[in-house]
């Protein structure tokens, strides 16, 4: 009798030992499928397709607002190069450097380097403005424009007071090629005044004068 009890012991601890690596497997996988599991889904989240999807869709979003931001940029203006007899001119008065597409593109340039380049953009968008005849295509720019740079909720907002504002705001019932004029003006009084004297004694200014200056001497 006592020969068959240990038998019988014997045969069940071999038959635990087969048991226990499988089932320790099991046990092992659901553990790390629990601890790992993503909150949306029931799946380890280093794999997980939901996850996948999500962040495809962030970083599709991101492209997208990286896309649109570009599109309401405009790029600089085509333009030949300016010669030494304009850029000399620019030095003369504001109103001959914002005159010709050359002064603007190299005045845009030197704001960018101040984070003021929105001022330039804003005044473009308004002379664009001008030029429109079709009441459909001037309510929709201006309330482009009034989104990118007079919201408060946009980065691009230019510095306008309290008065320009609620113009602007009344102009916006009924917009015209018009509705942002003293916006413009007063933007354009701004860079005058306080971008325009800095730009003048700006590394930007002084090379491209330096430059063409040289560029005449050997012609």
């Amino acid at each position: 009798p006592m020969g068959s009890e240990r038998m019988e012991m014997r045969k069940r601890q071999m038959s635990t030992t087969q048991e226990t690596p499988g089932t320790a497997q099991a046990q092992h996988s659901t553990g790390n499928r629990a601890s790992n599991a993503c909150c949306f889904c029931w799946c380890c989240c280093c794999s997980c397709s939901c996850l996948t999807v999500r962040n495809q869709d962030e970083e599709r979003a991101r492209r997208t607002s990286h896309e649109l931001q570009a599109e309401g940029i405009p790029n600089c203006e085509e333009s030949p190069a300016p010669t030494l007899e304009e850029v000399n001119a620019w030095a003369q008065s504001f109103d001959k450097l914002m005159l010709t597409p050359a002064g603007r593109n190299a005045f845009r340039e030197f704001l960018r380097t101040e984070f003021s380049e929105e001022n330039m953009l804003f005044w473009m968008a308004c002379e664009e403005l001008k030029q429109e005849s079709n009441k459909n295509v001037i309510e929709e720019k201006a309330r482009l424009i009034y989104e990118d740079y007079i919201s408060i909720l946009s980065p691009k907002e230019v510095r306008l007071d309290s008065r320009v504002r609620e113009v602007i705001n009344r102009n916006m019932l009924e917009p015209s090629q018009h509705t942002f004029d003293d916006a413009q003006l007063q933007i354009y009084t701004l860079m005058h005044r306080d971008s325009y004297p800095r730009f003048m004694n700006s590394a930007i200014y002084k090379d491209l004068l330096q430059s063409l200056s040289e560029k005449s001497i050997e012609a």
